[in-house]
């Protein structure tokens, strides 16, 4: 296992880079600790699979350094870093065996032949390929050649790290969840260092210890998913974690009063005056429905029963807003208000996430 650190990295596919937007990868100063489960998540084209790439030796950075642990790897090629790869589409030898795929990156490095056997039992076990074993790849489907190019990248104990490149997209619904379990079961186990990509937010966050989220060629948070539910540093964070994603409403900030609109809401923390584009931002989780008194006057659109809870659709000043209501709860006729949770309100300037100068509870205590 190693620890990967990204120094001063960044990559653009053009010969001569000269502005920002030229950079698919934008710089980026980052360590991935040794042994830890990380998810890099983000839309299509946000960079993630250049920067996998990056880490695996497949793309030589236009600028910086990549270190495993203190030894500078940004020219050596993947073999040289002792890592394993799994791609978003299945790479195996249709000539081989199941069993023999699994089994040739342990052969290849010259491994016990009982060993290899152990393994490969276990593996084919972990991804239901026991049956199979003595069976050619070619004619399987889709779905089995990726698993059994998921298994070849689990079978070796010794590398560095294992990169995962979407590696479910192919895979069947009902299979994604048991081996999500199965990789994290790997990792508790055998404790590499695994990065996986996705741009489904549910792969991730059930995955990673960490999630790495992208935007734009840029990391723009790395956290637990707690953290990145709680606190989102970007306003994209925000969008993209949760489901409906985090309530985005203009205003002006001073002091531990936000305006917007012309209505004033309570913030839990304090704040100076703040220049730029002002957002608070909330989850629909901490949204909760009034009828007249304080709280932003809406217009509810619609109710959306989900099953395990009902998503309320509303609009304020012409900005839409979600809420969660629990699943037995009635909208009342006369409903016309929603209520913020004061300590879950973020604020943000220019996208980024602000601190506030105290919470509003020391404020209190002082005043005592």
């Amino acid at each position: 296992m190693a620890q990967i650190t990204l120094d001063n990295l960044a990559h653009s596919y053009l010969r001569d880079p000269k502005a920002d937007d030229d950079f698919a990868l934008k710089q980026l100063d980052h360590v991935w600790k040794d042994g830890e489960a990380y998810a890099l998540l983000g839309a299509s084209g946000c960079g993630k699979s250049t920067l996998l790439n990056i880490i695996s030796g497949l793309l030589v950075p236009s600028r910086g350094r990549v270190l495993f642990d203190d030894r500078d790897v940004t020219r050596q090629d993947t073999v040289q870093r002792n890592i394993a790869q799994v791609f978003q589409f299945p790479v195996v030898y249709d000539t081989m065996t199941v069993g023999d795929n699994l089994a040739f990156p342990l052969r290849n490095r010259g491994m016990d032949p009982a060993f290899i056997a152990t393994q490969v039992q276990k593996i084919a076990r972990m991804i239901g390929m026991e049956d199979v074993l003595h069976r050619k790849a070619r004619g399987l489907t889709a779905d089995a050649k990726q698993k059994i190019s998921l298994g070849r990248g689990m079978v070796r104990e010794d590398v560095n790290a294992i990169l995962f490149d979407e590696p479910l997209t192919v895979i069947d619904p009902h299979m994604k969840w048991e081996l999500r379990t199965q990789l994290k079961a790997l990792h508790n186990e055998f404790g590499h260092t695994m990065i996986y990509v996705t741009h489904d937010q549910t792969e991730a966050l059930t995955f990673a210890d960490k999630v790495v989220v992208m935007h734009d060629g840029r990391v723009v948070q790395l956290g637990t998913p707690e953290e990145l539910f709680e606190t989102p540093e970007h306003t994209f964070v925000g969008y993209f974690i949760g489901s409906p994603g985090m309530n985005l409403i203009e205003a002006e900030v001073s002091g531990s009063t936000a305006r917007c609109a012309g209505h004033e809401v309570p913030l839990g923390g304090a704040y100076k005056t703040l220049q730029g584009r002002v957002q608070i931002g909330i989850r629909p989780e901490f949204v909760t429905l009034a009828e007249g008194g304080d709280g932003l006057p809406v217009t509810i659109r619609r109710v959306e029963d989900v099953g395990r809870h009902q998503i309320l659709r509303a609009e304020f000043a012409g900005t839409p807003v979600t809420a969660i209501l629990p699943e037995s709860m009635p909208v009342p006729a006369g409903a016309d208000r929603l209520r913020f949770d004061p300590d879950r309100i973020n604020v943000y300037v220019d996208d980024w996430r602000v601190t506030p100068l105290h919470p509003v509870a020391d404020l209190r205590k002082e005043a005592v």
